[in-house]
């Protein structure tokens, strides 16, 4: 009995010389932006202002997510692209996997002091500017070309869990789409008439409208009564990953002149707009939702 004691005291007592596992969690951002490039842009009544939102974008990748003499090995991303075309640029940093030159990329120094990180987000911005310069679209299936994206195009990053020894790094990533858009989902009535899926125009607006005045009711009630006003769900397993931001950024319904609204407040456009997005996102599956009016 002694010398089993013994045993187990010494097995105590080695087990207690034993590193404790130390587990990091490690999160890097990876931003998408995407804009419709519909008529929008070109709209005498509503001044451009994509290109200062998307610069604000660009500024908080550089000084929140990568942070240039502050932090080490970040692995965030940012890529831009029309919602019609392909991704048009991209700046990964974790395609950079030596750390020491990860970091003279980030900080643009030696060999990357003319074509580092601060390079490269110039060269983002000039390429936005180029593509609204050059792109018109006079109206998309927005949210089927989303979904197409989300499920083809490998904008969705997932984590991964790295063990070393007895540590664990977990690496997780935010996965941000920011979508630059007046939110009308309009397309050409000879397409529409073929699949009207996912239009929701001012017909679709007006038909929310009218359903809340004649029942006394406020955009989310009539939405949750009456499924035939909004859009149908369309769930993915990368979804849950995704948060989804929309930037609203034309009211089509008030007069920029005077100041003034076409409709009451409770019962606007972009008020009928946001309830139908986010009520397709949340049922949809989307990590988060954000409405943005700028």
């Amino acid at each position: 009995m002694k010398k089993v004691l013994t045993i187990f005291s010494v097995i105590i007592l080695l087990s207690s010389c034993m590193p404790e596992s130390q587990n990091k969690h490690l999160t890097y951002q990876n931003i998408v932006i995407l804009s419709d490039m519909s008529s929008r842009i070109r709209n005498e009544r509503f001044p451009p202002k994509d290109d200062n939102e998307i610069r604000k974008i660009a500024q908080y990748f550089k000084t929140e997510c990568v942070k240039p003499g502050e932090k080490i090995g970040d692995k965030s991303s940012i890529t831009f692209s029309a919602f019609s075309e392909k991704i048009a640029i991209s700046v990964d940093v974790n395609k950079i996997k030596n750390l020491s030159e990860k970091q003279s990329f980030i900080n643009s120094t030696g060999k990357y002091k003319n074509c580092g990180l601060e390079k490269k987000l110039v060269d983002f911005e000039d390429t936005v500017k180029s593509l609204y310069n050059r792109i018109a679209n006079p109206g998309l299936d927005l949210i089927s070309l989303l979904i197409e994206k989300i499920e083809n195009e490998n904008i969705v990053k997932q984590g991964k869990v790295i063990p070393i020894g007895i540590d664990t790094t977990f690496i997780n990533y935010e996965n941000h789409i920011y979508i630059f858009t007046d939110a009308y989902l309009e397309y050409a009535l000879s397409e529409k008439q073929k699949n009207s899926q996912y239009y929701f125009g001012a017909l679709e607006i007006e038909r929310v409208r009218q359903y809340c005045v004649n029942n006394g009711v406020d955009i989310t009630t009539a939405l949750k009564k009456d499924k035939s006003l909004r859009l149908p769900v369309c769930k993915s397993k990368k979804n849950k990953y995704l948060n989804l931001h929309i930037l609203e950024t034309h009211e089509r319904d008030k007069d920029t002149k005077f100041q003034t609204y076409r409709h009451s407040k409770g019962l606007r456009d972009n008020e009928i707009l946001e309830a139908v997005w986010q009520k397709w996102a949340t049922e949809s599956g989307f990590k988060s939702f954000e409405w943005k009016k700028y």
